[in-house]
């Protein structure tokens, strides 16, 4: 079973759909136990950082995901990946969830749109089981805000006015800045893999 956690900041329905589709067993949840007893644990999120972080701070979950990301497969999509780390400065500075080091700021774009919105392609940086038998593909992003970490935790980058986080992982945590759940057969491969990862999992 992999828990979705529901915290009013998620894009939850979308990814549960997904899982369903693909015949993955999960549950929408903002109980702390439904976390602790699932196999692999997912985080959405869409929107602002400072108000996810005080959404999941209001939920009382924070001890609980990061004891749990650190002991079993742990995604986080779109913002939810953006929690990952230590620090947000969207409009203003906000504690992460601390889980891989650095920092998500505003991206400098130049000519370019903010947001960054459509299919943009991956560019694989080390070799990541999230991405077992999938190369360099094109996923769907809408995000305005990148992380800046080591590249020994980015598995992928992307290029949108220079090269942009795209997924990361370290130990059992990943994290996703695209949607997989809206980037068509490869997304849907990439949430077979993490299934794959975990406890009774399938592929």
């Amino acid at each position: 079973m992999i828990a979705i956690i529901d915290y009013g900041a998620g894009n939850i329905f979308s990814v549960k759909n997904a899982l369903d589709y693909i015949g993955v067993s999960s549950q929408l949840t903002d109980k702390r136990s439904d976390i602790i007893n699932a196999d692999g644990i997912i985080l959405p999120g869409v929107g602002a950082f400072p108000h996810a972080v005080n959404m999941l701070e209001k939920s009382g979950l924070i001890d609980t995901i990061k004891e749990q990301a650190v002991q079993k497969p742990f995604l986080g999509i779109c913002l939810g990946m953006q929690l990952l780390f230590d620090k947000g400065y969207e409009f203003e500075e906000a504690d992460g969830l601390g889980l891989i080091g650095g920092n998500v700021k505003l991206m400098e774009v130049g000519e370019l749109t903010l947001p960054h919105i459509g299919w943009n392609k991956l560019e694989i940086n080390h070799d990541c089981p999230l991405m077992h038998g999938i190369g360099e593909e094109y996923v769907y992003f809408v995000h305005s805000y990148a992380a800046e970490c080591s590249p020994d935790d980015v598995a992928a980058y992307c290029d949108y006015a220079g090269k942009r986080t795209a997924l990361v992982n370290r130990g059992t945590v990943y994290g996703a800045q695209f949607h997989p759940e809206k980037s068509g057969a490869v997304g849907l491969k990439m949430l077979k893999n993490f299934a794959g990862m975990v406890k009774g999992g399938q592929v």
